[in-house]
């Protein structure tokens, strides 16, 4: 067992102090300086500005041509804490609610132990990603040429998840994380009284019949054994009691692991709206937009994971994916490797992510550093 018993102090104070100063996607100036900072004070070859906000940091050991990536996200959420932790947010509105101040200082803590110890014979690429809430900062570093200017044999991203108990890890081959797509339907007619429903055609009462049948489009349209996810979120029309509106936007998400399945799902969208607005004298404008792909795990990197796991923790091989979505997935589509979950819920229970009320437990980043260090140790073994 590797000795990193130095190392969790200091950690837990690098990452609460994140914590305390929160920054949105391709704003996290001050977080990226700081761990360059840290990369530079051991040592490491830096880079910075990658993905408008991202850093690198390469180091090298031995004389082998293999390598291997690892990522940590490093954005906030636009969420007001309501912890009242003694390190809670000094920003207001804005929040680590997901736990990248533990991805990143997992992640340090790792190259501050490799750095030392030089137990691998190759290249660690240590990639700080920005802006993995929705606005796709992963697809920004692999489009300015992350794998070429970095290559890597394997890739891997570690997520802490609520769901599971401290000290487990879990991961998967194939579908991991589902792919995200947003939707927002317009239906717009002229507007008219209330009281002479005649005259005009009825956005409010064709939004009512709309949100209907899109909720029937999954269980009757798709087969039964794929899996999808159409959620309405947003309704919005009117702004008096005796007006019909003009105009009434619907607006929602569909979750998917399957390209074909995401395929039928948007095009019975279409065909759903435009039916509905022909039924009312109705026009339909509907603005489909696929945001992040489904997170596809590598079989044999995902076995990599399993394995490493093993030495470190209880390694648990997921038995379905979540729906949630993950923009690790344009690394994957980029470079082989897998995506990990690292269990982190107390024995009182976890608070979920995305909770105002959430906190990273301090208590599973010495766990996240050895599982950092093994799958290094293990794809780079000397």
């Amino acid at each position: 067992m590797i000795d990193i018993a130095d190392l969790i102090e200091p950690l837990v104070a690098f990452r609460r102090d994140i914590h305390a100063h929160p920054e949105l996607g391709f704003c996290e100036h001050r977080t990226a300086g700081r761990i360059a900072e840290q990369l530079r004070t051991l040592g490491l070859e830096v880079h910075e500005g990658i993905g408008k906000t991202g850093v690198v940091g390469v180091l090298r050991n031995g004389t082998s041509s293999r390598s291997i990536g690892l990522r940590a996200d490093m954005d906030a959420l636009p969420i007001h804490e309501q912890t009242n932790l003694p390190y809670a947010s000094t920003t207001p509105g804005t929040f680590h609610g997901c736990g990248h101040d533990g991805h990143v200082a997992m992640l340090l803590g790792a190259a501050q132990h490799l750095a030392r110890s030089r137990t691998f014979d190759g290249t660690v690429n240590f990639f700080f990603q920005p802006a993995e809430e929705g606005q796709g900062g992963a697809r920004e570093m692999v489009n300015e040429g992350l794998f070429e200017r970095f290559p890597c044999d394997r890739v891997f991203g570690l997520h802490n998840w609520p769901d599971l108990p401290a000290g487990t890890i879990a991961t998967r081959p194939g579908p991991i994380m589902g792919a995200a797509d947003k939707f927002e339907i317009r239906l717009e007619g002229r507007g008219g009284h209330a009281a002479i429903p005649q005259d005009t055609p009825d956005a409010i009462l064709a939004a009512a019949s709309l949100v209907q049948q899109l909720n029937a489009i999954v269980s009757r349209r798709i087969a039964p054994t794929a899996s999808a996810v159409l959620s309405i979120t947003q309704i919005h029309g009117g702004h008096t009691h005796n007006v019909i509106p003009e105009a009434v936007t619907i607006s929602g998400t569909v979750r998917t692991f399957d390209a074909h399945v995401q395929d039928r799902i948007e095009e019975s969208i279409r065909q759903v709206a435009t039916g509905v607005a022909l039924a009312g004298e109705l026009t339909a404008k509907v603005d489909y937009q696929r945001y992040y792909p489904a997170t596809i795990n590598d079989a044999e990197a995902a076995q990599e994971a399993l394995s490493a796991a093993a030495t470190v923790g209880t390694a648990q091989l997921a038995p379905d994916p979540a729906f949630t979505s993950e923009d690790f997935a344009f690394m994957l589509q980029a470079c082989k490797g897998a995506y990990i979950w690292l269990g982190q819920a107390k024995p009182e229970g976890s608070t979920p992510l995305h909770n105002p009320h959430y906190d990273f437990n301090d208590d599973v980043l010495e766990l996240g550093v050895r599982l950092h260090v093994a799958l290094v140790e293990q794809h780079l073994g000397k």
